[in-house]
């Protein structure tokens, strides 16, 4: 008997020592996680205005004649606009996520960064890519207008297809990189919750 509770007693020893650094591997994970998204949105924020600015500047400086041009302008940047005002919505929940919390709230924080992260990748960006679409369209036709029929077509084509090329091959590899990091922290959270419930 005396045997047997030494044996029970190594085995929890065992499984103590094992679990402990793989908590702090899936604290440093979720470093690493905050970090990266963190400067993601940050590059996002940057390119987003800079890319708002250089459009303005084009208005300003061309000046364009036609009020489709005009409009697609407004179209193209209110794009961006919407998507930079929800996607930084998710600073604060990234930046609420700190070493002091416990298993429990760092699962809730990255539930509720995940739900974030999927009506940005699906509905946000449906609309992002919708009012981008159609403000190149707008703004295209006054210059294209002036150029042969092939020429025309050419040019929408080349921007429709690069347009199309973002959405099914780009997108969709950007969100599943998104959802299998963010899945698997939330994995491994409920693994350990479950073994100390146990």
């Amino acid at each position: 008997m005396d045997n047997d509770n030494n044996i029970d007693f190594k085995d929890l020893w065992k499984k103590q020592t094992v679990s402990q650094p793989d908590m702090q591997d899936l604290l440093s994970r979720v470093s690493k996680f905050k970090k990266a998204s963190l400067r993601s949105l940050w590059m996002t924020n940057i390119l987003l205005f800079a890319t708002s600015a250089f459009i303005i500047f084009i208005w300003i400086y061309y000046q364009p004649q036609l009020i489709s041009t005009k409009i697609g302008i407004v179209l193209t940047i209110l794009a961006m606009v919407i998507y930079l005002f929800v996607s930084n919505k998710l600073f604060s929940n990234y930046k609420d996520i700190d070493a002091t919390q416990t298993n429990q709230e760092y699962l809730q924080k990255l539930i509720l960064i995940q739900k974030k992260q999927q009506f940005l990748q699906t509905t946000m960006m449906s609309l992002y890519f919708l009012l981008l679409t159609t403000g190149i369209c707008l703004y295209m036709y006054e210059y294209t207008s002036r150029m042969t029929v092939l020429g025309a077509s050419l040019t929408y084509g080349i921007t429709l297809l690069w347009i199309l090329f973002n959405w099914f091959y780009i997108r969709p590899k950007q969100i599943k990189k998104q959802q299998d990091k963010i899945n698997a922290l939330i994995e491994k959270f409920e693994e350990v919750n479950n073994q100390l419930e146990s």
